[in-house]
């Protein structure tokens, strides 16, 4: 079926390329041709970088983005894993060498691999046979290929390329988060109407926009113990039956949290604690991988307030970089190591043993 597959696309792709070579141009209009010649050497003009910097800043960061969604969409079981950096010194090179001969920034592109894959190409050698059939061609074939209109060549990209369209795939991104269905139509779209690497950048900017919002508003959970177990997770309506212990509120808050998120974190909390009214309240904080002066200012302001309420704030789960953090702050002397805890079990322990016998 590959096989068959191959071979009608071929064979439209060549029925593209004689219909639109025999196509009668405009006399006045006469169609863009391609190069009829091997390309001359070009010493690049240092004085142009200050003007062009931006642009190729630009330029280079969207080529990078595309080798890199290239290479993981035409990924296949059983090849090597993608190396980013590697990709982007690769990509470097060969910009740098395509440069003094004119060339445009190198990149990893989408119809390209997908005739590749369609030709049965798995290793290097293919792409090293694709140079040396492209130089001989530049060689002996450069004058006749020169006739041939732009808008044929396109046609064969066209032909190779609508088979990358997988509108399934789109059912199966919806099917499991709405958000990143919303950036496969905005990158699909900005493709479709501004190019691919326009319409890649529109991409990158709408899922850093929403990462950006993820960031700024993380969750905070109120905690409980699964009975029988030491496992502890947030309260929800499928685990109503989890244990919470009077007097304790366990709030476990997620992500970095610095100066972005700080009061988002801190109204959170203080809606928690007005809800419930504790003595003490235990702050996992085992899934947060940072904490900044910013946030452990707010929690120093927070724990004084809480103080004055006559509610103690403990802490559990520090990783090591957030212990050291906290530890040289004035938030970690006011709670005191005394009041740091391993794990969510030793806060209950010694809740527990505070509790005056019954």
């Amino acid at each position: 079926m590959p096989q068959l597959r191959l071979h009608i696309s071929a064979a439209v792709a060549v029925g593209a390329l004689m219909l639109l070579t025999a196509s009668p141009a405009s006399a006045d209009t006469p169609p863009p041709r391609g190069p009829a010649s091997l390309p001359a050497l070009t010493v690049p003009d240092v004085a142009l970088a200050a003007q062009l910097w931006p642009g190729a800043l630009g330029i280079a960061l969207m080529s990078f983005t595309e080798t890199a969604a290239v290479a993981r969409a035409f990924a296949r079981s059983g090849e090597p894993a993608l190396r980013p950096n590697q990709e982007l010194v690769a990509t470097g090179v060969a910009t740098i060498g395509g440069a003094l001969v004119g060339g445009m920034s190198a990149g990893g592109g989408a119809s390209q691999t997908a005739v590749n894959r369609m030709a049965g190409a798995r290793s290097q050698l293919a792409g090293l046979t694709t140079a040396l059939v492209t130089l001989l061609t530049l060689l002996f074939l450069a004058p006749l290929i020169s006739l041939m209109p732009q808008a044929t060549l396109a046609a064969v990209v066209i032909v190779y390329s609508v088979g990358l369209i997988q509108l399934p795939e789109f059912r199966a991104i919806l099917a499991v988060r709405r958000t990143e269905f919303v950036w496969a139509i905005a990158a699909f779209a900005g493709v479709m109407l501004l190019g691919t690497l326009a319409g890649i950048l529109v991409a990158i900017v709408v899922s850093l926009i929403s990462l950006a919002q993820q960031v700024t508003d993380p969750p905070v959970y109120r905690l409980g113990r699964k009975r029988g177990t030491n496992v502890f997770r947030p309260m929800t309506a499928e685990h109503s039956d989890d244990e919470t212990f009077t007097g304790l509120l366990m709030l476990r808050p997620v992500g970095r949290l610095f100066f972005a998120n700080a009061q988002q974190v801190g109204e959170k909390l203080r809606v928690l604690i007005d809800q419930a009214e504790p003595q003490v309240v235990a702050l996992d904080l085992s899934a947060v991988f940072d904490v900044e002066y910013t946030t452990l200012k707010m929690l120093a302001e927070g724990e004084a307030r809480m103080k004055e309420r006559g509610i103690s704030v403990w802490l559990a789960g520090l990783a090591p970089e957030v212990l050291t953090a906290v530890r040289r702050s004035p938030f970690g002397q006011a709670v005191g190591e005394e009041r740091m805890f391993f794990n969510l079990e030793e806060v209950v322990a010694r809740h527990l043993a505070n509790q005056p016998a019954a």
